[in-house]
């Protein structure tokens, strides 16, 4: 215990001076972390035999992170990415293992080792890829939402995996298994006693387990929450949280299947409890401290001895699996219309081998389909291209730059695929108000906006939103127009704000559409385009203001705000009459009923005003 300590504390050291200096630098704490851990390891030999255990204790950071996840996502959510789970996601795997297999072959592998190292290697890294793209605000994009499903789905295909890699077994005593401590750690207790059920009973067992978080989750947690809560004491609220996601991470591992992908499914079960913000606020610094820890285990396992032996050799497998990996991932990419930076971001982002890999390799080892030599060879590949994730993500960042400034407003426009009961289609200072309202009410809003800079700057305050141009039917289709209940149009515009709200009229009669104007001939245009409601920017703010000078000028508080209240009326419905009568093909101070009319009303607003002045003195001056 005491030397697990010390190692933690060495690590914990290391990442306090390396991840602050990688920040500064741009370069991501991930990579901070992997410097870190190589700094302490190969560098500076500070790691003792204490560090295994401290890995398998650090893996519980991704476990976690799923967790989070999970919360964020509805179960209706993960049944709209079923597509991209078994499309995107199946297709990366095989089509990826199936390549990795190939050029295995052609270095003279068996097809048996080959197809193996295909599989282990087409896993990418679940840990570094989801941090990353939490830290550079870009999950809430069409490539993060996609790399996201491909993990999720290489999650479960470790599963599989594990069973069908020993069958792939050609050297003396295949298919024999290893003893329990070559691979035990790595894979739980499952195998003590799962393996010798039938078929069926792995099956029945499985199925039980997920049933029990699904059942638990929904039935069971509320009323130990409640009861927990009724203490009043946080850091048992804690420990419950960290109790609930262990014993969920535990039962899957001792039934064989991912503890990340169980705790990810009871996050989901979980994500519209009236809990989940809690548990979020309990367990979010858990899971970044033990993910950062795994990182560093990463960089301080790395075999620099081998690699200084082989440089050559390793560099070039860990590129060359990268760059046959973005092949098929740009490829698939293409094929599910994935566009511009999304593109590069599911490429670039996926190209590296995943943690997973280093307990597919170990156990492959122990049960024969690998060679010694072979396995340290490619755990040193695995950790290699995870080093090398974080420069791909930089990489990328500048992609996306030259993109957006090569562009501009023609940039390649984010793919929708979340549809929400409204619809905003501008989010400049405007339209963020609206959102932010609508949101803190509990409605969901599917937001769009032509300025990429502007949904960046959302999604850095954690709003999700779509770049695009709002006014496209295939995207404003794509954002839920069949659907939609309610329409808010805040364009700057004012042509474009005109043009949406006439198509989405005349697609959707039954639409209630609210309109931003610029100025009274705004107003008028959108009136004629059929906006039910519309708003004009400045003009209830100019009502407040007017309100204030009122107060200023010896009218009550509540004198000041009849007076408001009258004016708005008022003025609405002039507002709507003189709709009727105004004509786009003439100017207005050519339209003399428009004129005669607009005189008219305005003596009617001044007569009502003094009617209200005189109603709300009558009774202090009967007093």
């Amino acid at each position: 215990m005491e030397g697990f300590l010390f190692q933690a504390t060495i690590y914990l050291a290391a990442a306090v001076v390396a991840v602050p200096l990688a920040m500064r630098l741009g370069l991501g704490s991930v990579l901070g972390y992997l410097l870190a851990g190589i700094a302490i390891g190969p560098g500076l030999g500070l790691i003792g035999s204490e560090a295994e255990d401290l890995r398998h204790f650090a893996e519980l950071g991704v476990v976690l992170m799923l967790f989070l996840i999970g919360l964020e996502l509805e179960p209706r959510a993960l049944w709209d990415m079923r597509e991209r789970l078994v499309g995107l996601g199946g297709l990366q795997i095989g089509l990826t293992a199936l390549a990795v297999a190939a050029a295995a072959m052609a270095l003279s592998l068996p097809w048996q080792t080959a197809l193996a190292v295909g599989l282990i290697l087409s896993l990418s890294s679940t840990a570094i890829v989801l941090q990353t793209m939490t830290e550079k605000k870009v999950m809430h994009t069409a490539g993060g939402r996609s790399a996201f499903s491909v993990l999720l789905t290489q999650d479960i295909a470790g599963i599989p995996m594990l069973a069908l890699l020993p069958l792939l077994a050609t050297a003396p005593g295949a298919g024999r298994p290893a003893p329990a401590a070559d691979h035990g750690e790595a894979l739980g207790p499952a195998l003590t006693w799962l393996q010798e059920l039938p078929a069926w009973g792995v099956t029945l067992v499985t199925l039980a387990a997920v049933v029990l978080i699904v059942a638990g989750g929904h039935y069971l947690t509320r009323p130990v929450f409640r009861y927990i809560h009724a203490a009043r004491l946080r850091e048992i609220n804690t420990a419950v949280s960290l109790l609930f996601v262990v014993g969920v991470a535990e039962l899957m591992i001792l039934v064989g299947l991912s503890p990340a992908l169980g705790t990810f499914l009871a996050g989901v079960v979980l994500a519209n409890s009236e809990f989940r913000h809690e548990l979020e606020a309990d367990i979010e610094p858990f899971k970044g401290l033990l993910l950062g820890l795994f990182f560093i285990t990463v960089g301080a396992g790395m075999d620099f001895a081998l690699l200084l032996e082989r440089p050559v050799t390793v560099a070039g497998l860990a590129l060359g699996l990268m760059a046959l990996k973005g092949v098929v991932l740009h490829a698939l990419a293409r094929l599910f219309r994935l566009k511009g930076r999304d593109n590069w971001l599911f490429t670039l982002g996926l190209a590296q081998a995943g943690e997973f890999g280093f307990v597919l390799i170990t156990f492959s080892e122990s049960q024969r389909v690998l060679t010694l030599a072979q396995a340290q060879l490619l755990l040193l590949v695995v950790a290699l291209s995870m080093l090398m994730t974080p420069l791909f993500f930089i990489a990328w960042e500048q992609i996306s730059r030259r993109l957006a400034e090569a562009g501009g407003p023609g940039a390649a426009h984010d793919r929708i695929d979340d549809q929400q009961p409204v619809i905003i289609a501008g989010v400049g200072r405007f339209g963020q108000v609206v959102n932010r309202l609508v949101q803190s009410a509990g409605l969901k809003t599917t937001v769009l906006d032509n300025d990429l800079e502007t949904i960046q700057t959302m999604r850095a305050f954690g709003f999700k939103g779509f770049f695009g141009d709002p006014t496209r039917p295939e995207l404003l289709h794509a954002a839920g127009l069949r659907t939609a209940k309610v329409l808010v149009v805040a364009l700057d515009d004012r042509d474009a704000a005109v043009r949406l709200v006439t198509y989405a009229r005349r697609e959707r009669p039954d639409l209630h559409i609210i309109a931003r104007a610029y100025d009274r001939v705004h107003v008028y245009r959108l009136y004629r385009a059929g906006a039910n409601d519309i708003v004009r920017e400045m003009f209830d703010s100019s009502l407040r203001a007017g309100r204030y000078v009122l107060e200023n000028m010896g009218f009550s508080e509540y004198e000041a705000a009849e007076l408001e209240r009258t004016f708005f009326r008022i003025d609405r419905a002039a507002l709507k009459e003189l709709a009727e009568l105004w004509r786009p093909d003439i100017p207005i101070d050519q339209n003399q009923p428009y004129l005669e009319r607009s005189k008219e009303l305005n003596r009617e607003l001044e007569n009502a005003l003094l009617r209200q002045i005189e109603k709300n003195r009558r009774p202090s001056d009967a007093a």
